[in-house]
């Protein structure tokens, strides 16, 4: 059970240093201040109203120990000395209640002096505290922004982390991507991968195509030339006349294919 208690301690110890922020709590730390300079200040008050009541009450009192004075003096000088006697003794007991009074009013009015000194000295310390409460709260905002930005530059704060972790994947996949097109081409380009539409070939077959439809262009050309070595020259048509005979037979002998040594002519055929 203690160990249980312990560690709930140190979890919720934990939770609440995570929750707290040092301007709140200099903020209601100063409100309390507040309230407490408010209630020396209540109790100011209270200690000068009973100083008061004592004043009035002491007046009161002083006017009642004259007024018996008075009333001794009048009956003594009427020859009632009986009256003069009783009014002197309530004016004694007038008096005594006048000097337990003035003694309360005295001890009010050191209380009083106390309390407005002490409630000087709070209103000072108070003061005090603010200043340096707003000095610690400004401070305190100063290296928070300046530690985010930190980690913001540096990459370790998490949005920027998340950020980052998103630009790595988006860079992973596309080089994934890049990496296996590159892959499809060679294998399509070597022939591993047969093309379903039937236009993709690969090197060897395209030279061999090339090379079978340079070769029948060449017979094609052939052909054409020995058609065209039967009949008149393509000048002799232009100008109306037929080729010499040389001539003729010259380009006779190259549409056969034949040769000419220096003897007489043998064709192809011959």
């Amino acid at each position: 059970m203690k160990r249980m208690g312990m560690i709930f301690r140190a979890k919720a110890n934990k939770a609440l240093d995570r929750a707290e922020d040092p301007r709140e709590t200099l903020d209601y730390s100063y409100q309390r201040q507040l309230e407490l300079l408010q209630k020396v200040r209540r109790g100011v008050a209270d200690v000068a109203t009973s100083r008061k009541r004592l004043e009035l009450q002491l007046q009161q009192l002083q006017q009642q120990s004259g007024k018996l004075e008075d009333q001794g003096r009048k009956a003594l000088s009427l020859g009632r000395e009986d009256l003069a006697r009783e009014a002197l003794s309530r004016k004694s007991a007038v008096q005594g209640q006048v000097q337990d009074l003035q003694t309360q009013y005295q001890t009010l009015q050191g209380e009083e002096e106390k309390l407005t000194l002490a409630a000087q000295r709070l209103q000072a310390k108070v003061d005090a505290f603010r200043t340096k409460k707003e000095t610690i709260k400004a401070t305190y905002t100063a290296a928070q922004a300046q530690t985010k930005i930190g980690e913001a530059f540096s990459g370790i704060s998490e949005e920027m982390g998340d950020v980052g972790l998103a630009i790595q994947r988006a860079e992973d996949k596309t080089a994934q991507l890049q990496a296996r097109a590159g892959a499809i081409d060679e294998l399509m380009a070597s022939g591993a991968l047969d093309d379903p539409s039937g236009l993709q070939k690969d090197d060897l077959a395209a030279e061999l195509d090339r090379v079978a439809g340079g070769s029948d262009v060449e017979l094609e050309l052939e052909r054409m030339k020995a058609e065209l070595a039967g009949g008149p020259a393509p000048q002799a048509i232009e100008q109306g006349r037929p080729e010499e005979d040389g001539s003729s037979q010259a380009q006779q002998a190259q549409g056969d294919g034949g040769y000419k040594q220096d003897g007489p002519r043998f064709n192809k055929g011959e």
